[in-house]
């Protein structure tokens, strides 16, 4: 559960963003139990291969919530977001596995039992009712200003290693102090919070999501400090890590789904909420109690805050609550719907809890739809439907004592909107649109002014340096037509060695950064741009390595920037999505689907049984489907380091194609093309052409690179420069097998949560003298070419980053680096 008041300490200031704002918003509903039907249910259907409760997930949690909070936002969610099914919990009342809870006390700073209960997980499944805050205790001591300091420390026992959100809990006290400091020891270093104690005590506090190494490590810890500038006390409750898995048990079952796809209900009771808050309807009705408890949370937590004066609660000043949903409808005209905002102003004689009128609900909304529409049409080219403002009686837009509204975004039951909604790219946008309308709604309630955060870098290269052992990173700033203001001031470049986790990042004032590096280490760097609305989203990763003893260094290059949604089927007849021909690509990853769309009949439109169009199966639910992490320059140094004796450099396909990095100024070019199906540009193709002529060493490796490759132009270029010619697609498999280079090894066919799906690797059949270097079985297709002349290349019809194994991805490397530096 998240929570609101602390404050990471960064390298930049949002001061004209969301510094300091208290947002609350959710993804409409989660998996709850049916009270009359004695199970667990979706509150949607299962259509088009997802279902709404699983669809706005993809909106909220990778998108909109980082843009608020690059903005500087707190945001709280009643829902779980963190997708981590692992959760450790580590407490002075009770720990697991090899966990340590320690203190350690000071002259002044001596820990103390707190008079008020504290956490304690004394079972592994809770019934209605139970709350964990009230089974335990928690500590505290007095603070101190001076460097003698006494400390509590929370080691956990990680069962695997990854990503975990890192929750801290406490009870606020008499002379509780504003600026408690934690320090979350991860794999990228150590990151300061300060807390304000004074609010939100007895529930879970998000401080942010870190990488941490299987085990028990004293680099992966969370300590609070008694240090201080104010007089008082702090509190020591437990740390959690991870979201974890549902245990909250309603007619003697569990959902046995991870804790972010269940409904607020259930979130609400793990966060210590009253059981009044979560369910009003005592334990009767989980459907009305969830919908209401999102509200109820969001009060409960803000009451005693200037937004929500006259009740009682935590002190957290939300000052808007928001809520992503996808309103049901559809369209025999394949006409897209569009975007509905609901709001409220018949309540409380049309007033907020902070005395101001209801209306400021419907403002936002306004700003919200407009934003929608403008951003939509001229990003997508076409005419987004702004449907109309709806003043209604909802408990969403009713119950919260602050301004609120509810956005319809689509239909999750319309085709030509899911054509839309399932593209990652059109989740940016929105996004980003919500993001810019609260910006700008709050900057109008308190009179500012604002700036747009930026979008993010392009052309981002890494070069050696001019000085030994240096690296060269240069990148462009990207400005925002639509958006005067978001131009980048700053940069913050991140670093990441090996397999560590990035640190806290650099700010940097120009568009370069060098960076010295110690030989034998491959670093990593992502860069992003600020200025004072915030911080974008961050550029591609790119990795760089310099062997101690060089035969040379090997520029990547990384053309695989594809995200997108599933194939479709459209003909007069028959409609829908199809995950087996192509799943598509998410950004990073996704829960988005339920299962295989099963029902594709035009005239079934309408109807949500199994026969009904879009009608989807569940195979799918619970499963977090990998997409393109924009990491895989990495994965082929780490080959190419492991082979021995190259160094290596990266960049993106757009520094190499607007001409800030030269082929031919590297003996081996890598190329990845991943499942780029915008295969070979025009301009890549001469430049590739180019630097052949001039005796370069080639490495292209993608699933598309011969079926997508069918103007005369194009065959010329793979035929006549890369030796190889379309053979067909291997598609229809659940797995594949390839042999080749002493070796064999699989890739992924299907959507799985390692790496993205190979539905279709491409058949490539050498030109002669080229010859076939690895096979597809059954059927010994060639999956791959190797060329031998006045240059040379080697072309596989699969991602290189696919192969499952990381011995089979080196010894393949190795051979493939042995074959350019052969005689």
């Amino acid at each position: 559960m998240l929570i609101p008041q602390e404050l990471q300490l960064s390298p930049y200031l949002a001061s004209k963003g969301l510094e300091g704002r208290h947002i609350a918003l959710w993804q409409s509903h989660g998996k709850y139990y049916k009270n009359n039907k004695g199970s667990w249910e979706w509150q949607r259907p299962r259509l088009f291969c997802t279902t709404e409760d699983l669809f706005t997930q993809s909106f909220v949690v990778p998108y909109i919530i980082p843009m608020l909070e690059n903005a500087g936002a707190v945001v709280y969610t009643p829902r779980e977001r963190d997708r981590q099914r692992n959760e450790v919990i580590v407490d002075n009342n009770t720990v697991t596995g090899k966990s340590i809870y320690l203190e350690e006390k000071s002259r002044k700073g001596k820990w103390k039992t707190s008079p008020l209960a504290g956490f304690a997980r004394k079972r592994s499944v809770y019934t209605d009712g139970q709350n964990p805050f009230r089974d335990g205790t928690a500590r505290f001591a007095a603070t101190e200003k001076k460097p003698e300091k006494a400390f509590a420390q929370w080691i956990p026992d990680i069962p695997e290693t990854g990503k975990y959100a890192v929750y801290v809990s406490y009870q606020t006290l008499p002379g509780s102090v504003s600026d408690a400091k934690y320090l979350v020891f991860h794999k990228g270093g150590v990151t300061e919070f300060k807390v304000n104690q004074q609010m939100g005590g007895g529930t879970w506090v998000y401080l942010g999501t870190f990488e941490f190494d299987k085990g028990t490590n004293d680099y992966g810890m969370v300590v609070l400090s008694n240090e201080s500038k104010q007089k008082g006390v702090v509190c020591a409750d437990a740390v959690r890590f991870g979201g974890g898995m549902g245990n909250i048990s309603r007619g003697g079952s569990i959902s046995g789904l991870p804790r972010y796809l269940e409904g607020a209900r259930y979130a609400a009771q793990w966060a210590g909420m009253p059981y009044g808050i979560y369910s009003p309807a005592e334990g009767k009705n989980d459907y009305t109690d969830d919908i209401n408890s999102r509200s109820r949370v969001i009060n409960y937590m803000s009451g005693g805050s200037v937004y929500n004066p006259q009740e009682q609660g935590l002190g957290v000043p939300f000052e808007m609550t928001f809520g992503l949903h996808s309103d049901a409808g559809f369209s025999k005209e394949d006409e897209l719907i569009g975007t509905l905002g609901i709001y409220t102003t018949g309540s409380n004689n049309g007033k907020l809890n902070a005395g101001i009128s209801r209306y400021a609900s419907r403002d936002l909304a306004d700003m919200v739809l407009t934003g929608l529409q403008r951003d939509i049409s001229a990003g997508f080219g076409i005419q987004w439907p702004r449907r109309s403002l709806w003043n209604r009686n909802y408990s969403e837009t009713r119950l919260p004592g602050v301004p609120s509204m509810i956005l319809e975004l689509l239909s999750h039951q319309n085709f030509a909107d899911l054509k839309l909604g399932h593209n990652p790219r059109f989740k940016f946008t929105v996004a980003r649109s919500v993001y810019k309308s609260i910006l700008k709604y709050t900057a109008t309630m308190h009179g500012t002014d604002y700036v747009v955060q930026p979008l993010p870098v392009s052309n981002f290269s890494i070069a050696e340096g001019s000085k030994k052992n240096t690296f060269r990173l240069s990148w462009q700033a990207v400005d925002d037509p639509l958006e005067p203001t978001a131009k980048a001031r700053e940069y913050i470049v991140y670093t990441r060695l090996g397999h560590g986790g990035f640190d806290n990042g650099t700010l940097v004032r120009d568009t370069k950064y060098t960076f010295e590096a110690e030989p034998g280490l491959v670093y990593s760097f992502k860069v992003t741009a600020v200025n004072r609305g915030g911080e974008s989203f961050p550029s591609e990763i790119l990795s760089a390595y310099k062997a101690k003893k060089s035969k040379g260094t090997v520029l990547i290059v990384n053309a695989f920037d594809r995200l997108s949604g599933p194939a479709t089927i459209e003909s007069n007849f028959i409609q829908g999505f199809d995950l087996k021909t192509d799943p598509g690509i998410p950004y990073i990853s996704t829960p988005a689907y339920c299962g295989a769309q099963q029902s594709f009949d035009r005239s079934r439109i309408g109807r949500e049984t199994k026969d009904g169009l879009g009608y989807s199966g569940s195979e799918l639910e619970g499963m977090l489907i990998a997409g393109n992490t924009f990491d895989y320059p990495f994965i082929h140094g780490k080959a190419i380091q492991s082979a021995g004796g190259y160094s290596f450099v990266s960049c993106s396909d757009e520094a190499v194609e607007n001409g800030f990095v030269r082929l031919t100024d590297y003996p081996v070019t890598d190329l990845i093309m991943g499942a780029e199906k915008q295969a070979f540009s025009p301009i890549m193709q001469q430049l590739i052409t180019d630097y052949c002529r001039r005796g370069g060493n080639i490495l292209v490796s993608g699933s598309y690179i011969g079926s997508n490759m069918n103007s005369p132009s194009a065959l010329g270029f793979t035929e006549n420069i890369l030796k190889y010619s379309f053979g067909g697609s291997m598609g229809g498999k659940t797995s594949g097998t390839i042999y080749g280079a002493n070796t064999h090894f699989t890739i992924p066919c299907t959507v799985n949560e390692k790496t993205y799906a190979v539905p279709a690797p491409d058949c490539l059949t050498p030109v002669a003298p080229a010859y076939s270097t690895f096979i597809y079985t059954p059927g010994n297709y060639s999956a791959g070419i190797a060329y031998k002349g006045n240059y040379r290349t080697f072309v596989l019809g699969f991602p290189f980053e696919s192969i499952e194994g990381v011995q089979q991805r080196t010894r393949i490397m190795s051979a493939i680096l042995g074959f350019f530096g052969s005689k």
